[in-house]
């Protein structure tokens, strides 16, 4: 029995009359998450030389479609980041030479940051590895099991992204 059925039988047993569901649902979601993190995710990215967070960046640019571009802003906003952890993400890529900052030409005021060759054959081969990485983690289910549960996971999404 896994730990969170282990809360739940307790809390059960403390307020039989309680409707756990959602609490259970809760725990579990945030369980999986932490678990695909650090077990599939985190070493994964590790072994690569880039963080998560790091990659998401990367990849962000790389689905923009060429030239691989975007404003720190789009980046941001796309990446749910707070302006200062994207400028930490960014030195750091910039360093490692995976991205440029450059003028944008469209509007003087404002910066492009876009992929460097290195950056983009990182991606490039990468995503497909990441891709497989994380069909392991859910390869306990079915691929219709997979399919549910996107779908659900999508409807809820949309409920608490539009509240």
């Amino acid at each position: 029995m896994n730990r969170v059925s282990v809360a739940i039988d307790q809390w059960r047993q403390e307020i039989p009359e309680l409707d756990l569901l959602p609490m259970e649902l809760t725990a579990r979601l945030n369980t999986v998450s932490r678990h695909v993190s650090a077990q599939y995710l985190e070493p994964f990215f590790q072994q690569r030389g880039v963080q998560p967070r790091e990659f998401d960046v990367l990849a962000t640019l790389r689905r923009a479609g060429e030239p691989y571009a975007l404003t720190p802003t789009q980046l941001f906003e796309v990446l749910m980041m707070s302006s200062g952890g994207m400028t930490n993400q960014l030195d750091r890529l910039q360093k490692a030479g995976l991205i440029e900052r450059r003028p944008n030409p469209a509007d003087r005021r404002s910066m492009l940051v876009s992929l460097t060759d290195a950056g983009l054959a990182l991606v490039n081969e990468t995503i497909p590895q990441h891709v497989e990485n994380e069909a392991r983690a859910f390869a306990p289910l079915s691929r219709e099991e997979q399919q549910t549960l996107n779908a659900l996971l999508a409807k809820l999404m949309d409920h608490l992204e539009t509240e």
